[in-house]
C-alpha cells in the first residue's frame, strides 16, 4: 500500500489541479493507495472542496487539524496517520511535480534504497525566494553536522520502516528534511527542477522560511555556539592590544585625552556579548519547547474509512 502525505493551508485555489495530479500520479503506480490531505488551520474552502472530491474517491483522507501549527507538524500529523508500507511526502503548492512518483517508487521497489529524496537542481519562480533558498543551503551545507543533503527538500518516499525511525524522533522543533538524513538508512535521489506556485500566494512567507531555516540551523549545528567563541576569542584579543596600546600611550605621553577610546571599547565588547546572548537564547528556547513536551499537533476530525458524517 502506498501513503501519499500532503499538507495544505489556504488552497482552494489549486485544490483541484492538485487532486488531478497527484490521483492520476499514484494510480499509475499502483490501485492500493490512500491520499491523506492534512489541512492545517485552513480558513478557506480547501476542505470542503477535499470533502467532495472524497465522495467520487474514498481513497482520499483528510486530517483536519484544530490551528495551524505549521508545515512540519502537519507532515507529522500525516505521517503517524499512515498506513501503508511505502510512505511519500508532498507539498500542496504544486511546485514539486506529482509526476515524479512514478520514478521515485521504482527506485524504493527496485534498487532497494529504504529512503528516495527530490533533489533540486534548479528552481523557477521568485528570484528572492530562490535566491534566499539558495543561500540556506550553502549556509546548512557548510556549517550543518549533517551532509549530503543540499537542496533536498520533504519531497520523498520512504520505505515503513524509514518512516517509524523518522516518527520515534519526538524534537518539538522540526525540521524533516534534516531528520530524514540523521536516521540514515540506504537513501537516493531523483533530480528535478522545482517549479513556480501553480496559482496564489505562496503560504510560507519570509518570517516562515527564516525561522525553518532557523530550526534547521540550530538543530543540526554546533556552529552559532562556536561562533560565541570564536567572536569572544577575536573580542578579548582586541581589547588586549587596545588595553596595551593605551598603556603605552599613558607611558610615553602621546596618550590622547577623551572618550573616543572608551566609547568604542564598551559598544565593541557590548555589541559581541548581545550576540552572544541572541544566540544563547535560541538555545535556551529551543530547549525550553522540549522540557514542556506539549503534543506537536491536535486533530480536530477525521475523515477516513470510519468516518460515518
Amino acid at each position: 500500500m502506498l501513503s501519499l502525505v500532503i499538507p495544505i493551508f489556504n488552497e482552494e485555489q489549486i485544490i483541484d489541479e492538485l487532486l488531478t495530479r497527484t490521483v492520476k500520479a499514484v494510480e499509475s503506480i499502483t490501485a492500493d493507495y490512500e491520499i491523506i490531505f492534512v489541512d492545517d488551520g485552513s480558513t478557506d474552502n480547501s476542505s470542503e472542496q477535499i470533502l467532495n472530491y472524497r465522495k467520487k474517491n474514498s481513497r482520499i483522507k483528510l486530517l483536519s487539524l484544530s490551528r495551524n501549527f505549521g508545515h512540519q507538524a502537519a507532515y507529522t500529523a500525516g505521517l503517524e496517520y499512515s498506513k501503508g508500507n511505502i510512505i511519500a511526502m508532498l507539498d500542496g503548492d504544486l511546485q514539486d511535480p506529482p509526476e515524479l512518483l512514478p520514478e521515485m517508487y521504482r527506485k524504493i521497489t527496485e534498487e532497494d534504497y529504504d529512503i528516495v529524496s527530490g533533489k533540486r537542481s534548479g528552481r523557477k519562480g521568485h528570484l528572492g525566494r530562490n535566491l534566499s533558498s539558495t543561500v540556506f543551503h550553502l549556509i546548512f551545507k557548510n556549517i550543518g553536522d549533517i551532509k549530503n543533503m543540499e537542496n533536498y527538500g520533504n519531497y520523498s518516499v520512504m520505505k515503513r520502516i524509514a518512516v517509524e525511525a523518522l516518527l520515534s524522533m519526538k524534537e518539538k522543533v522540526r525540521y524533516l528534511p534534516g531528520l530524514r538524513t540523521v536516521i540514515g538508512f540506504k537513501q537516493g535521489f531523483v533530480e528535478y527542477i522545482r517549479d513556480d506556485r501553480f496559482e496564489g500566494k505562496p503560504k510560507m512567507t519570509f518570517r516562515k522560511l527564516f525561522t525553518l531555516a532557523s530550526d534547521a540551523i540550530f538543530s543540526f549545528s554546533r556552529f552559532p555556539i562556536a561562533l560565541c567563541l570564536i567572536l569572544g576569542t577575536v573580542g578579548t584579543a582586541v581589547f588586549m592590544g587596545a588595553g596595551l596600546y593605551v598603556i603605552i600611550a599613558k607611558i610615553s605621553g602621546t596618550a590622547v585625552p577623551g572618550w573616543s577610546s572608551t566609547l568604542l571599547s564598551l559598544y565593541f565588547l557590548g555589541s559581541i556579548q548581545l550576540v552572544f546572548l541572541g544566540i544563547i537564547g535560541e538555545y535556551i528556547f529551543r530547549n525550553y519547547k522540549e522540557s514542556q513536551n506539549r503534543p506537536v499537533y491536535f486533530v480536530r476530525k477525521i475523515y477516513d474509512d470510519t468516518d460515518t458524517n
